[in-house]
Formats: C-alpha cells, sequence, structure tokens
C-alpha cells in the first residue's frame, strides 16, 4: 500500500505538469488567476481586479514587520522603483551636497604658492651656483671713498677660452694668446636715473702704484702713460679696477666680466637681437657685412657688429657707441616676458650667461638682476648713454679725456645726481 497521499502517488503522476498537481493544466496556468482587461479596477483592488496586496506597515500584516523605508513597489503596481524613504538600496537617491568652491580655490591656490616658491628657491641657489666669483676688489689698494648708488665696470673681454680651431675662424676672433680688454664701460645706478658711459679702449691713462693680484708684491706707480686696455692685460682685472678709480676718482663697487663665446652663446640663446644699424657696414677683420636698416643678429652676427672699428668714421668712439646700443637691447631682450616667462628659453639663457660671467667676490644675483634692468632702462630711454668726454689725442697718440668734464661727470655720479655731462 502506498502511504503517499494520492496526488502524489507514482500511479497519478500520469502526463501531469508539476508535481502534486491534479490537473492537465501547465502549474503556472493552474495557479495563476487570470486579469481580465478592460476597466479600471475598483479602489482598494490592483491593476485589472487583482486585489492590493496587504502592506506590511507598523507591525500589520504577515511577520508583523515594522516599515523601515523599504518598499517593493507591488502595492502600487510597480515592479521597479518604489517610493519609499530615499534609501540607495531602491528609493530616490539623496542629491549630491554642492561643490565647496571656496576650499577648491583655497586649496589650488596653496598648491600653486608652494610650486613657485619651491621651484623660486631652487632656481636661486641653482643661479648662484654658476656664478663665477673670480675677481677680488679687496686686493685694490688706495681706494676712492664710495658715493651713493652703485657703480659697475662691464668689461668684455677678447678672450678666446673654450672655442675650438672652427669657432675662432667662424666668429673671427683670431688665435692670439691671453686676453685683453675689448670693451669697457661704468654702469652708475642710482635713483636719479641710470647713467652708462663707455671708456674707449685706447683712452689715454696714467698707471697707478699697485699691489699684483697674485703674486702680491707692490709696484711703485712711476707715472706711466698706457693705453686703458694695456692695465688689463698687465695684471687683469684688479689692476684694471685700480687704474679706472686712480684716473677717475670713482669708486667701483662691482665687475663684471664676459667673454667672445659667452657673449655669442647669450645672444643664441635668446633667439638673437633685434637692432637698427644706422649705415652699411662691411669689415673683414671682425667679420661684420651688414645693410643698414632694422634686422636680427644671431650671435656670431652680434659679436661681428660690437667688434667693428676700421669700417667706422669715428673707429673706437663709434664702436663703443654700437656696443652700448646692442648690450642694451640685448637686456632688453633678456628681460621680455617672452623670455622671463618661459622655461625653455629662461634657464638655457641664464645657463649660457652664468657660465659665461666673471665677477666679483661679492657680486650676488640680486646685484646682476639689478645691473640688466638699469641696462634696459637705458635702452628704453629711462636712463642714459655717453662716452667718456674726450678733448683730442695726447702726445703719444692716446685719446685723452677731458679733465674738466670728466670732474663734473664723477662728482655728479658720486652724489647721485642728474648727469649734464654730454660725451663724445
Amino acid at each position: 500500500m502506498n502511504d503517499w497521499p494520492q496526488a502524489w502517488s507514482d500511479d497519478n503522476r500520469g502526463n501531469r505538469y508539476g508535481r502534486g498537481s491534479a490537473s492537465a493544466q501547465p502549474e503556472s496556468a493552474r495557479v495563476m488567476r487570470q486579469v481580465r482587461r478592460g476597466q479600471a479596477a475598483p479602489p482598494g483592488q490592483g491593476y485589472g481586479g487583482v486585489p492590493q496586496q496587504q502592506s506590511y506597515v507598523n507591525g500589520q500584516g504577515h511577520g508583523g514587520y515594522a516599515d523601515d523605508g523599504y518598499d517593493s513597489g507591488y502595492n502600487t503596481g510597480q515592479v521597479y522603483g518604489g517610493g519609499g524613504g530615499g534609501r540607495d538600496g531602491g528609493g530616490i537617491r539623496e542629491p549630491r551636497p554642492a561643490p565647496n568652491w571656496r576650499r577648491r580655490i583655497k586649496v589650488t591656490t596653496l598648491t600653486l604658492v608652494t610650486v613657485l616658491l619651491v621651484t623660486s628657491v631652487a632656481t636661486y641657489f641653482w643661479a648662484d651656483s654658476k656664478l663665477n666669483r673670480e675677481v677680488d676688489l679687496s686686493k685694490v689698494i688706495e681706494r676712492p671713498e664710495a658715493g651713493e648708488g652703485t657703480n659697475y665696470l662691464i668689461v668684455g673681454s677678447d678672450s678666446r677660452e673654450g672655442l675650438s680651431d672652427d669657432q675662432k675662424k667662424e666668429l673671427h676672433t683670431g688665435s692670439a694668446d691671453g686676453k685683453r680688454t675689448d670693451s669697457m664701460m661704468i654702469l652708475h645706478t642710482g635713483s636719479n636715473g641710470d647713467t652708462l658711459i663707455s671708456l674707449p679702449r685706447d683712452s689715454n691713462v696714467t698707471i697707478p702704484s699697485f699691489k699684483g693680484s697674485d703674486s702680491g708684491k707692490f709696484f711703485e706707480g712711476t707715472g706711466r702713460q698706457t693705453k686703458l686696455n694695456a692695465a688689463y692685460a698687465e695684471d687683469g682685472p684688479e689692476l684694471l679696477v685700480r687704474t679706472v678709480e686712480a684716473n677717475t676718482g670713482l669708486h667701483i663697487d662691482h665687475y663684471v666680466e664676459i667673454g667672445f663665446a659667452g657673449f655669442a652663446n647669450i645672444v643664441d640663446s635668446v633667439g638673437g637681437v633685434e637692432i637698427d644699424i644706422p649705415q652699411d657696414i662691411k669689415d673683414s677683420k671682425s667679420g661684420a657685412d651688414f645693410k643698414k636698416g632694422k634686422q636680427t643678429l644671431n650671435g656670431e652676427e652680434a659679436l661681428a657688429f660690437v667688434r667693428t672699428r676700421y669700417a667706422l668714421a669715428g673707429s673706437d668712439l663709434d664702436r663703443t657707441k654700437n656696443q652700448q646700443k646692442f648690450l642694451s637691447a640685448l637686456a632688453n631682450q633678456v628681460a621680455t616676458p617672452s623670455t622671463v616667462l618661459n622655461p625653455f628659453k629662461l634657464y638655457p639663457t641664464m645657463g649660457a650667461g652664468l657660465d659665461s660671467l666673471i665677477v666679483d667676490k661679492d657680486m650676488g644675483l640680486y646685484d646682476l638682476a639689478s645691473m640688466f634692468w638699469a641696462m634696459k632702462g637705458v635702452s628704453g630711454g629711462e636712463g642714459k648713454s655717453m662716452n667718456m668726454p674726450i678733448s683730442g689725442n695726447s702726445a703719444n697718440g692716446n685719446l685723452q679725456w677731458d679733465t674738466a668734464k670728466v670732474k663734473t661727470l664723477v662728482e655728479q655720479l658720486n652724489n647721485d645726481e642728474k648727469v649734464t655731462v654730454s660725451g663724445n
């Protein structure tokens, strides 16, 4: 005898659908109620006449579940997305809080300031380490009292150091041993305008007593007169400073020197310098070959331009004017935003300039920057550029300074007054 209920008997299975089914219909058809399509259901019933399912609210209904904000959606006939509680699990998502723009701006600003500060400090120490502080002005004896403002002695030497034979040929520098001064200028910076004064290399000067920069040996002055550039050739920067101070009475605060290679490299690093050349120039000795008018010179062309004197009517006096004009234009080019704000241009320019400069031991980056800004100001018409006043030629054929004008000029510079003296 089979103890199982009749509906579960193996003998009653036949062609039934599903276990326990007493009908030949599929289980889904047997279980599911038929839903009529037609008019809307009366109140209290669901769609198509299906009674609304019991809600489990406040402990009522099967199981006595309390309302926890969850709604399956079946009560309203919706399958997805109930309307209860605003939970992420099945309700409407709560709106995201509005961005705190004040905080974001503050964090961004702080980050940028920090990056700028770190970069500036790193750049300062990098640049400071590149300065060649080789000139010791403490070795200069019997110096005049310092006046108001700051005086820089800027020297362009004809040093071929670092140039290959091909470069010497390309730059038309020749192959002379040692180095001499190819140009000399005094730049005075002060509160009454900046003044740039060229000292012609053929200026007649008296070599004073001095102490050897290397030997420390004292050399008594004999009244010997010679060209100014001979002082540099004889005992370097220290004797040149001593000679300029002794012949002018002007205290030199800082010394800056640059050679041929360094000058050309600086010009190339800024992409050339635009300058207006006042006349056609052709000089086989310097390699200059220019037509009159505005043009951009690269390093090689710039060096040829500032060294040219044989093709100029005023020879060395005209050359010093061209040197002033070009150096001011170069300083103006270096100080433009396109160079200062472009790290791909600024760092190569600084590297080329600092590597090739020779300065005194007390020179700092601030002093160097002040010098360049002053030269930029002179080129922009905010200062004055001139040659040392010349009265004619001396007995030995050198250029003789105008003693009276030079005295007035030095007094005005020492007192940081507006310069009224004119030069040649």
